[in-house]
């Protein structure tokens, strides 16, 4: 009957303890949705004209990009690549691993909620030397069995738990959202690659299209000295254009190697092993459609807003862990143990030991250092405000930049084809005229100059739309799915001790 007592108290005095528990600390409030409707003070044009030729592009405003965006260039090549970083890339396979140790970390928190039982067992064989030796008749060796459990529990009563709880799911988050921002990093670098590599592939065409000229004006010249309508020096003239275009070459097929060799990193690969496509822009289409969502809906879901969020949050809960040490700790605990010199009679009642204590441990003089952590995890939130601001300002400059960006692309690619066009048309009449002897040769090689700047100036025009079209895919957020094994552990927090008495 006794101990039917204390068993009752011990439960109605955890039941109090619970049912009285409060968190401590502030409780997180998610920062509000900025109020700020258009990312640059002059509108832009819905629909971006590049030339008559040229892909429009139109402004969907209020719209989310897909989580395959890069689809959207409609290159097989392409979405193969990407899928083989995806599969392979070793970044995010560390980035997963990392996301899975942090939910690990919740469940680790988490069993601070429960008793803790352990079980033990022993065995004790002794010698009384008291008991008269050997000469006495009586045995001096004797046997100690013994098989006990002990429980014990921490009540929450302030708190500590929970809002540990709280931090290792807000971390967990984080590290979710830094997953999100690798996929995107990921995915956005093995497109400008590709990218860069198919206007670098343009741009050698184009050099190889001029040396091609090059050498027609140099047949040109040479027939023309040899019929002795020009001196020799012509000849030299044409034959050193030739050999100076011939020089952008090499630096040229140097600059695709290292595209190429960085794509293969994308994809975990060694450059001796493999060896991306040879993308080409005109495999490629230009999207016609760009999707930009408003500046309140862009904190959502951009990964690198939200994991300086889960930051904060985090920050917040270390704000409660820190007050929370400042209040008392209550233990209970309790021991039951079977006892006995002879193993077959060890479990008979009159065997039983058993103990049940509660101790309360409160802090007295720690030399200030209680209200210093406090004090450190109120201003390392204050921080994290701050660095979350100035995430979604950046954000929000990226985006702005971006969209002037593709408006000054189309612009630049219009110029580029009317300069283009007005040097091809400049180039054929100087051809003309050269080879019936009515200009000389140093006009012809001026056309065929600019002509050559021309064509490439186009090819970079219209390889920087693709890239700045990527990139508003990535100030946008892009999409970044969830892996499937993960699942928000969301901890019940419960309300502050100020909340309780205010509600």
């Amino acid at each position: 009957m006794h101990l039917s007592t204390n068993k009752s108290s011990l439960l109605i005095l955890v039941l109090a303890l619970s049912l009285g528990a409060c968190a401590v600390g502030p409780d997180f409030t998610r920062p509000a949705s900025p109020t700020v409707q258009d990312y640059l003070k002059t509108k832009m044009p819905k629909t971006i004209v590049a030339g008559h030729n040229e892909t429009k592009q139109h402004l969907s405003v209020g719209k989310t990009v897909s989580n395959e965006w890069w689809e959207l260039f409609h290159s097989r090549q392409l979405d193969d690549v990407v899928t083989l970083a995806l599969d392979n890339n070793q970044t995010l396979a560390a980035s997963v691993a990392t996301l899975a140790a942090a939910q690990d970390a919740i469940r680790i928190a988490s069993g601070a909620l429960f008793p803790q039982v352990d079980a033990n067992a022993g065995f004790q064989r002794q010698n009384s030397l008291g008991g008269g030796g050997s000469n006495s008749g009586s045995n001096p060796i004797s046997n100690l069995y013994s098989v006990g459990a002990t429980v014990s529990y921490v009540p929450d009563v302030f708190g500590l738990t929970r809002r540990t709880i709280e931090q290792q799911t807000a971390l967990a988050e984080n590290q979710l959202y830094q997953l999100g921002a690798a996929y995107l990093t990921i995915t956005g670098n093995v497109v400008t690659q590709a990218i860069t590599v198919a206007t670098l592939r343009g741009q050698l065409a184009a050099v190889k299209s001029i040396v091609a000229s090059d050498k027609q004006n140099y047949t040109l010249v040479k027939e023309k000295m040899e019929a002795g309508k020009v001196a020799r020096i012509d000849l030299l003239t044409a034959e050193s254009q030739l050999a100076n275009d011939l020089t952008q070459l090499p630096p040229l097929r140097q600059k695709i190697s290292v595209a190429e060799h960085a794509i293969s990193v994308l994809v975990s690969k060694s450059p001796g092993e493999w060896s991306p496509p040879n993308f080409d822009l005109a495999k490629m289409r230009l999207p016609p459609n760009l999707p930009v969502s408003l500046p309140s809906a862009l904190v959502h879901q951009r990964p690198d807003i939200l994991a300086a969020e889960a930051q904060l949050h985090a920050d917040s809960a270390a704000i409660g862990i820190a007050t929370a040490q400042m209040y008392p700790t209550i233990t209970l605990s309790g021991a039951g143990t079977f006892e006995s010199a002879v193993a077959g009679g060890l479990f008979a009642h009159s065997n039983l030991l058993w103990s049940v204590a509660a101790g309360l441990t409160t802090p007295i003089f720690h030399g200030g250092s209680l209200i210093a952590q406090r004090d450190q995890a109120v201003n390392t939130f204050k921080a994290a405000a701050a660095t979350y601001q100035q995430t979604v300002i950046t954000a929000f400059g990226q985006v702005a930049d971006t969209l002037r960006a593709l408006k000054n692309d189309a612009d630049f690619l219009k110029a580029q084809k009317e300069a283009l066009d007005t040097a091809q048309e400049s180039l054929r009449l100087q051809r003309f005229s050269y080879s019936e002897g009515k200009s000389d040769l140093l006009l012809l090689l001026n056309a065929e100059r600019n002509y050559h700047l021309a064509l490439q100036g186009f090819v970079q025009a219209q390889g920087q739309r693709y890239l700045d079209t990527a990139q508003l895919f990535l100030a946008m957020g892009g999409g970044w799915p969830v892996p499937q094994n993960y699942s928000k552990r969301k901890a019940s927090i419960g309300l502050s001790c100020e909340a309780r008495r205010a509600g």
